[in-house]
Protein backbone atom coordinates (compact mmCIF):
# COMPACT_ATOMS: atom_id res chain seq x y z
CA UNK A 1 0.00 0.00 0.00
CA UNK A 2 1.60 3.58 -0.76
CA UNK A 3 2.24 5.49 2.01
CA UNK A 4 1.05 8.78 0.82
CA UNK A 5 1.96 10.57 4.45
CA UNK A 6 5.59 10.07 3.97
CA UNK A 7 5.22 11.35 0.31
CA UNK A 8 3.76 14.33 1.65
CA UNK A 9 6.72 14.70 3.45
CA UNK A 10 9.08 13.88 1.09
CA UNK A 11 6.92 16.68 -1.42
CA UNK A 12 7.57 19.54 1.30
CA UNK A 13 10.84 18.55 1.92
CA UNK A 14 12.30 18.43 -1.54
CA UNK A 15 9.32 20.58 -3.44
CA UNK A 16 8.44 23.52 -0.95
CA UNK A 17 11.04 24.32 1.60
CA UNK A 18 13.70 24.53 -0.95
CA UNK A 19 12.23 27.23 -2.85
CA UNK A 20 12.34 29.15 0.48
CA UNK A 21 8.53 28.70 1.24
CA UNK A 22 9.22 28.96 5.16
CA UNK A 23 5.78 30.35 6.31
CA UNK A 24 4.42 27.38 9.11
CA UNK A 25 1.05 27.85 8.31
CA UNK A 26 1.75 26.67 4.57
CA UNK A 27 4.13 23.82 5.37
CA UNK A 28 1.51 23.12 7.78
CA UNK A 29 -1.24 22.71 5.34
CA UNK A 30 0.15 21.22 3.12
CA UNK A 31 1.82 18.53 5.08
CA UNK A 32 -1.80 17.89 6.47
CA UNK A 33 -3.87 17.73 3.26
CA UNK A 34 -3.99 14.81 1.09
CA UNK A 35 -3.15 15.82 -1.95
CA UNK A 36 -3.91 12.23 -3.42
CA UNK A 37 -7.85 12.43 -2.64
CA UNK A 38 -7.95 16.00 -5.04
CA UNK A 39 -6.67 14.63 -8.41
CA UNK A 40 -8.11 12.43 -10.99
CA UNK A 41 -8.45 9.01 -9.72
CA UNK A 42 -6.09 7.63 -12.71
CA UNK A 43 -3.58 10.45 -11.30
CA UNK A 44 -3.50 8.70 -7.95
CA UNK A 45 0.23 7.51 -7.97
CA UNK A 46 1.46 10.98 -9.42
CA UNK A 47 -0.23 12.97 -6.50
CA UNK A 48 2.86 14.04 -5.43
CA UNK A 49 5.36 14.90 -8.55
CA UNK A 50 7.02 18.24 -9.06
CA UNK A 51 4.82 18.83 -12.00
CA UNK A 52 1.19 20.26 -12.45
CA UNK A 53 -1.05 17.46 -12.80
CA UNK A 54 -4.02 17.58 -15.82
CA UNK A 55 -7.56 17.76 -14.92
CA UNK A 56 -9.02 17.73 -18.51
CA UNK A 57 -9.86 20.53 -20.84
CA UNK A 58 -6.77 22.69 -20.54
CA UNK A 59 -6.94 22.81 -17.02
CA UNK A 60 -4.13 21.52 -14.36
CA UNK A 61 -3.53 21.58 -10.19
CA UNK A 62 -0.35 23.40 -9.99
CA UNK A 63 3.21 22.39 -9.38
CA UNK A 64 3.28 22.37 -5.18
CA UNK A 65 6.33 24.55 -5.54
CA UNK A 66 4.43 27.54 -7.24
CA UNK A 67 1.66 27.03 -5.33
CA UNK A 68 3.11 27.00 -2.24
CA UNK A 69 5.32 29.96 -3.30
CA UNK A 70 1.92 31.75 -4.20
CA UNK A 71 0.70 31.01 -0.96
CA UNK A 72 3.29 32.20 0.86
CA UNK A 73 3.70 35.62 -1.20
CA UNK A 74 -0.19 35.96 -0.39
CA UNK A 75 0.77 36.14 3.56
CA UNK A 76 -2.60 34.87 4.18
CA UNK A 77 -3.74 35.28 7.69
CA UNK A 78 -6.02 33.31 9.85
CA UNK A 79 -8.72 35.90 9.70
CA UNK A 80 -8.86 36.27 5.39
CA UNK A 81 -11.28 35.54 3.25
CA UNK A 82 -9.56 34.11 -0.02
CA UNK A 83 -11.31 33.85 -3.26
CA UNK A 84 -9.87 30.68 -5.42
CA UNK A 85 -10.53 31.01 -8.82
CA UNK A 86 -10.25 27.60 -10.68
CA UNK A 87 -10.12 25.80 -7.58
CA UNK A 88 -10.31 22.09 -9.58
CA UNK A 89 -11.11 19.54 -7.73
CA UNK A 90 -10.46 21.12 -4.46
CA UNK A 91 -7.31 20.78 -3.42
CA UNK A 92 -5.81 24.45 -3.25
CA UNK A 93 -9.43 25.41 -1.76
CA UNK A 94 -8.26 22.66 0.91
CA UNK A 95 -4.79 23.88 1.83
CA UNK A 96 -6.09 27.50 2.59
CA UNK A 97 -8.99 26.45 4.32
CA UNK A 98 -6.94 25.36 7.41
CA UNK A 99 -4.87 28.82 6.98
CA UNK A 100 -7.42 31.17 6.51
CA UNK A 101 -11.63 31.85 7.86
CA UNK A 102 -13.02 31.21 4.56
CA UNK A 103 -12.55 30.28 1.32
CA UNK A 104 -15.15 31.09 -1.48
CA UNK A 105 -14.00 28.39 -4.60
CA UNK A 106 -15.21 29.18 -7.98
CA UNK A 107 -15.10 26.06 -10.51
CA UNK A 108 -17.28 25.76 -13.75
CA UNK A 109 -16.70 22.06 -15.21
CA UNK A 110 -15.41 20.32 -12.11
CA UNK A 111 -17.75 22.21 -9.68
CA UNK A 112 -19.88 19.07 -8.82
CA UNK A 113 -16.78 16.98 -8.05
CA UNK A 114 -15.76 19.65 -5.84
CA UNK A 115 -19.10 20.16 -3.77
CA UNK A 116 -19.24 16.17 -3.43
CA UNK A 117 -15.06 16.10 -2.62
CA UNK A 118 -14.70 18.40 0.01
CA UNK A 119 -17.55 17.58 2.69
CA UNK A 120 -16.21 14.06 2.20
CA UNK A 121 -12.99 15.31 3.74
CA UNK A 122 -14.70 17.31 6.41
CA UNK A 123 -13.26 20.86 5.05
CA UNK A 124 -16.85 22.96 6.19
CA UNK A 125 -15.40 26.55 5.75
CA UNK A 126 -15.41 26.54 2.15
CA UNK A 127 -18.52 27.65 -0.14
CA UNK A 128 -18.61 26.49 -3.41
CA UNK A 129 -19.74 28.65 -6.54
CA UNK A 130 -20.26 27.25 -9.98
CA UNK A 131 -19.73 29.87 -12.35
CA UNK A 132 -17.59 31.28 -15.02
CA UNK A 133 -14.55 31.34 -13.64
CA UNK A 134 -13.55 35.06 -14.53
CA UNK A 135 -16.46 36.43 -13.36
CA UNK A 136 -15.41 35.16 -9.66
CA UNK A 137 -18.04 35.65 -6.59
CA UNK A 138 -18.62 38.85 -5.72
CA UNK A 139 -21.97 37.84 -3.72
CA UNK A 140 -19.41 36.97 -1.08
CA UNK A 141 -16.48 39.59 -1.57
CA UNK A 142 -15.16 41.32 -0.72
CA UNK A 143 -11.89 39.52 -0.23
CA UNK A 144 -9.08 40.07 1.77
CA UNK A 145 -6.90 37.88 -0.92
CA UNK A 146 -7.33 35.89 -4.07
CA UNK A 147 -5.84 33.24 -6.26
CA UNK A 148 -6.24 31.94 -9.66
CA UNK A 149 -5.08 28.26 -9.89
CA UNK A 150 -4.03 28.64 -14.05
CA UNK A 151 -2.41 31.22 -16.22
CA UNK A 152 -3.79 34.37 -17.22
CA UNK A 153 -2.57 36.78 -20.24
CA UNK A 154 -4.99 39.52 -18.31
CA UNK A 155 -6.94 39.68 -15.31
CA UNK A 156 -10.70 40.82 -15.73
CA UNK A 157 -11.55 44.33 -13.38
CA UNK A 158 -14.53 42.19 -12.57
CA UNK A 159 -12.77 40.14 -10.60
CA UNK A 160 -9.97 42.83 -9.38
CA UNK A 161 -12.93 44.92 -8.00
CA UNK A 162 -13.99 41.92 -5.77
CA UNK A 163 -10.64 42.21 -3.79
CA UNK A 164 -10.70 44.79 -0.79
CA UNK A 165 -8.44 47.86 -0.94
CA UNK A 166 -5.06 46.52 0.75
CA UNK A 167 -5.93 43.39 -0.91
CA UNK A 168 -3.41 41.01 -2.31
CA UNK A 169 -4.20 38.70 -5.52
CA UNK A 170 -1.60 36.05 -6.94
CA UNK A 171 -1.38 35.08 -10.94
CA UNK A 172 0.62 33.26 -13.27
CA UNK A 173 0.98 35.64 -16.52
CA UNK A 174 1.63 33.75 -19.40
CA UNK A 175 3.57 35.70 -22.03
CA UNK A 176 4.50 33.27 -24.56
CA UNK A 177 5.66 29.75 -23.83
CA UNK A 178 6.82 31.43 -20.78
CA UNK A 179 5.41 32.88 -17.86
CA UNK A 180 5.67 34.69 -14.19
CA UNK A 181 4.21 34.71 -11.29
CA UNK A 182 3.17 38.28 -9.99
CA UNK A 183 1.09 39.44 -6.82
CA UNK A 184 -0.77 42.38 -7.08
CA UNK A 185 -1.42 44.65 -4.19
CA UNK A 186 -5.18 47.12 -4.48
CA UNK A 187 -4.09 50.27 -3.85
CA UNK A 188 -6.42 53.16 -4.42
CA UNK A 189 -8.56 51.20 -6.17
CA UNK A 190 -5.96 50.20 -8.73
CA UNK A 191 -3.83 46.96 -9.00
CA UNK A 192 0.36 47.41 -8.90
CA UNK A 193 1.87 44.24 -10.01
CA UNK A 194 4.86 42.97 -8.62
CA UNK A 195 7.09 39.74 -10.42
CA UNK A 196 7.45 36.76 -7.71
CA UNK A 197 9.10 33.89 -9.77
CA UNK A 198 9.06 32.08 -13.35
CA UNK A 199 6.10 29.78 -13.57
CA UNK A 200 4.25 28.76 -16.27
CA UNK A 201 0.37 27.31 -16.65
CA UNK A 202 -2.23 27.05 -19.43
CA UNK A 203 -4.05 30.26 -19.69
CA UNK A 204 -7.64 29.46 -18.15
CA UNK A 205 -11.14 30.31 -20.31
CA UNK A 206 -11.95 34.11 -19.54
CA UNK A 207 -8.29 35.45 -18.95
CA UNK A 208 -7.24 35.63 -22.67
CA UNK A 209 -6.20 39.13 -23.72
CA UNK A 210 -8.75 40.90 -25.56
CA UNK A 211 -7.85 41.46 -29.40
CA UNK A 212 -8.91 45.00 -30.74
CA UNK A 213 -9.08 45.47 -34.16
CA UNK A 214 -8.50 49.19 -35.81
CA UNK A 215 -11.05 50.31 -38.11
Amino acid sequence: MTDFAARRQVMVDTQVRPVDVTRFPVIEAMLAVPREVYVPAGEVELAYIEDALDLGEGRVILEPRSFAKMLGALDLGAESLVLDIGAGLGYSAAVMARMVAAVVAVEDHLARDLQRILPEQGVDNVIVVDAPLDEGAPQHGPYDAMIIEGGVEQVPPALTDQLREGGRIAAIFMEGALGVARIGHKIEGQITWRYAFNASAPVLPGFHKTTEFAL
